[in-house]
C-alpha cells in the first residue's frame, strides 16, 4: 500500500468514527512514515542465467574463461513433506573422497564423514539412518543439482562463502569440518614453499574455491605457474600421478585423502607446511524453507552436543535416565523441540543412536583408528581449544 492510498483510508475511517458518535465529521490529514519489511517468496521454478567464470588451460597456455549456464531454481516450498511423501531423502555428495564420502568397491555403498551426516538427517526425519539416497556430485555439477531440487540437501565438502551463500542461493548449515588449502609435490622435487613452485604446473580441480585461490595465492606472491584444470577429483588427481603436474592442490583434507588411498607409494609425496585458505566445509539447503535448514542445522548439532555432553551410541539408552536438562532436552524426554521443526522430538536419540556423536562419526572415518589418522585440529570441541560448538538445546 502506497502513502497516498494509506492517507485516503485513514482519513475515511476516522470519518466514520466522528459521524458514528454523532459529531461532524473533520478530515485531518497526516503524514505518516511506514517502515514495511517485504519478503519475496518465489513459489513457481525460475530459469536463469548464471555466470561461471574458469581458468583453463589451452595449449600449454593459461586464460579466462567465462560462461553462461542455464540454471532451473526450484520453488522454495517444503522440502520436508516432499522428503517424507518421498519417504527418502535425497543427498548430493561426493564419490571419490576417501574418508569424507566415497563407493566403497568391497560394499557397494556409499560411506565416509560427510555420508554420516546424510545418515543422521535420515534418522531424523524417518527414525530410520538407512533411508535417504545419494546422488554423486563434482565440484561443478553439485550447485545446479542442489538448485534444481535433484536433492534436499547437498553435503559434500563445500566451502561457505559469501557468494555461495547469497547469490547462488543457498543456506549454509553448521560447520563440520574446519579445513584449508594445502599443495602436495614430490619428496625428491626439493620443494619446500610456495616459492619454489616458480614455473610448476598445478593439478586443480574445475569450479571449486581451490582454482580461484591457487590463483590468488601466487598473483601475491609473484610466482609464475601453470594451472591444469581437470573437471573432478579422479581426473585431477590421475594427472598428478601420471607427472602432467609438479604439484596438486585442494583442501588439506583432500590432499590426506589422496595421498593414503590414492598414490601407489604415499611416502614418495609431501603436502607442505603452508595453508593457503580458510576452507570451512559444510551442508548446504536451497532459500525459501527456513524449517528445512533448521532441521539440518539442529541435527548437526545434535552431534556436536551429544559429545559434549558425553552421550554416545553405547550409552545413549542409559542417558535416557539421566536428571541433566540438558540431556532430557536433547533426547527429547522433556521438551518438543523436535515437534516445533515437524519432526519427532526423539530425533536426536535416533541420530545417536544410529549414526553416533560427532567424535564418533569423526574416528570412524578419519581418526586414528583409519588410514588417514587425521589429527582433529580445529574439530575439536572448544573446551579442549577447537571450534566445534554446539548452539544450546532448549
Amino acid at each position: 500500500m502506497n502513502k497516498t492510498r494509506l492517507m485516503i483510508v485513514l482519513g475515511l475511517l476516522l470519518a466514520a468514527f466522528l459521524a458514528a458518535c454523532g459529531g461532524e465529521p473533520q478530515v485531518v490529514t497526516e503524514t505518516v512514515e511506514i517502515p514495511v519489511e517485504v519478503t519475496r517468496v518465489v513459489t513457481e521454478e525460475v530459469q536463469v542465467e548464471v555466470e561461471v567464470t574458469r581458468i583453463v588451460e589451452v595449449e600449454g597456455e593459461a586464460s579466462t574463461v567465462t560462461e553462461q549456464v542455464a540454471v532451473t531454481f526450484a520453488e522454495g516450498g517444503d522440502t520436508l513433506a516432499t522428503v517424507q511423501g518421498r519417504d527418502s531423502l535425497k543427498c548430493g555428495g561426493n564419490a571419490s573422497l576417501g574418508g569424507f564420502g566415497f563407493l566403497d568397491p568391497e560394499t557397494n555403498e556409499f560411506s565416509g564423514f560427510d555420508v554420516d551426516f546424510c545418515a543422521a538427517i535420515a534418522a531424523a526425519v524417518f527414525g530410520d539412518a538407512t533411508k535417504f539416497e545419494l546422488t554423486p556430485t563434482t565440484g561443478t555439477s553439485r550447485f545446479p543439482t542442489l538448485q534444481s531440487g535433484e536433492v534436499d540437501v547437498l553435503i559434500r565438502n563445500t566451502t561457505w562463502t559469501l557468494s555461495r551463500d547469497t547469490s547462488l542461493g543457498f543456506d549454509f548449515g553448521p560447520v563440520t569440518f574446519f579445513d584449508g588449502q594445502g599443495m602436495m609435490v614430490r619428496a625428491d622435487s626439493g620443494i619446500t614453499t610456495l616459492e619454489d613452485m616458480a614455473g610448476s604446473t598445478i593439478c586443480v580441480q574445475a569450479g571449486t574455491t581451490t582454482e580461484k585461490n591457487l590463483a590468488d595465492v601466487f598473483r601475491a606472491l609473484d610466482v609464475e605457474f601453470t594451472p591444469a584444470v581437470f573437471p573432478d577429483n579422479p581426473s585431477t588427481t590421475e594427472a598428478y600421478k601420471s607427472g602432467q603436474c609438479d604439484g596438486i592442490t585442494t583442501d588439506k583434507s583432500g590432499l590426506v585423502s589422496i595421498r593414503i588411498n590414492q598414490l601407489d607409494v604415499p611416502e614418495d609425496h609431501v603436502i607442505l607446511d603452508v595453508t593457503m585458505s580458510k576452507e570451512p566445509l559444510g551442508p548446504l539447503t536451497r532459500h525459501g524453507d527456513n524449517n528445512w535448514n533448521d532441521i539440518v542445522s539442529w541435527v548437526t548439532y545434535c552431534t556436536f552436543q551429544a559429545e559434549e555432553s558425553g552421550v554416545t551410541s553405547a550409552n545413549v539408552d542409559e542417558m535416557l535416565g539421566s536428571d541433566d536438562p540438558t540431556i532430557q532436552n536433547l533426547l527429547g524426554i522433556t521438551g518438543d523441540l523436535g515437534q516445533s521443526m515437524g519432526i519427532s522430538n526423539d530425533f536426536c536419540y535416533q541420530v545417536i543412536k544410529q549414526v553416533g556423536n560427532y567424535g564418533e562419526i569423526y574416528d570412524r572415518n578419519l581418526g586414528p583408528d583409519t588410514p588417514f589418522n587425521l589429527p582433529r585440529g580445529l574439530n575439536e570441541q572448544y573446551y579442549n581449544g577447537g571450534l566445534i560448538y554446539s548452539m544450546p538445546f532448549r
